[in-house]
């Protein structure tokens, strides 16, 4: 079975094990994984992301020990993988927004059979109510369709470091942004505390380097897309249609108006 099938099941597992345990609850699916798996987006995502309210310390210990204790065993039941779940280290991980957990499988025996599936604990702003949707029998808890796609574009400004599935996410869910998204994302910028010079010298960024951000989207694309969506776009523009999409997508919601500036 291909790598990508592989990721997906262990994902679908993770997903599962953290909605119907007592440690996943009130966790809320967010992320390209919320897109995959509850809008049936054409981007595979390389990690799993839950947003948390309260002391991310104290649930990753606790997410730790559901994965060691019920995850990791049906793992090398079901799929032969044995596997590790350990706290995560490094610059992000020492992040006051993010906690992370490092997922590890392998074969015994099985060269290149090493999986790293991430899962991140983060917390975005929310204006509205948290969701419930449903796969497959499974209730996963969610944010709105509003907040999930706003959280993708102020990602662009909040990471440490500009993320390119980002942008291709925004291409594909931007018929979620609400009617009155403009003032939703500038009460979240204030809360955000993130300055509108900030905003403007990254949207200047993505078009002063056009070239290297188009071939930035076009291998996110080339890894994680659905192979006929994939060819679909790459025939309609390919890196440079998604980044014009989403520099335009900032411009209609007044991100980039000077008078803004502070």
């Amino acid at each position: 079975m291909e790598t990508k099938q592989e990721i997906e099941k262990l994902q679908e597992l993770v997903i599962r094990t953290v909605s119907t345990h007592p440690a996943g609850l009130n966790l809320v699916l967010i992320g390209g994984c919320r897109y995959r798996w509850l809008n049936d987006s054409a981007r595979m995502s390389v990690d799993i992301d839950f947003h948390w309210e309260d002391d991310p310390d104290k649930k990753q210990g606790e997410l730790i020990c559901l994965f060691r204790r019920n995850l990791l065993p049906l793992v090398l039941r079901r799929h032969g993988y044995h596997g590790r779940a350990d706290k995560g280290i490094g610059p992000d991980a020492d992040s006051p927004m993010l906690r992370v957990i490092d997922l590890s499988f392998w074969k015994d025996g099985v060269p290149y059979s090493r999986i790293e599936l991430p899962v991140e604990i983060t917390r975005i702003i929310c204006l509205d109510p948290m969701e419930v949707r449903t796969f497959s029998g499974t209730i996963v808890p969610t944010p709105s369709d509003a907040d999930m796609i706003e959280s993708k574009l102020l990602a662009l400004f909040a990471r440490p470091s500009l993320m390119h599935r980002d942008l291709v996410d925004l291409y594909l869910f931007r018929n979620h942004l609400a009617p009155e998204a403009s003032e939703r994302v500038k009460k979240k910028c204030r809360k955000l505390e993130l300055s509108p010079i900030l905003i403007q010298d990254v949207l200047d960024d993505l078009q002063q380097h056009r070239t290297y951000h188009t071939r930035a989207i076009d291998e996110v694309m080339a890894a994680q897309l659905n192979p006929v969506v994939r060819d679909q776009l790459d025939a309609a523009g390919g890196g440079a249609l998604v980044l014009d999409a989403v520099l335009e997508l900032a411009a209609g919601l007044g991100l980039d108006h000077p008078g803004d500036k502070q």
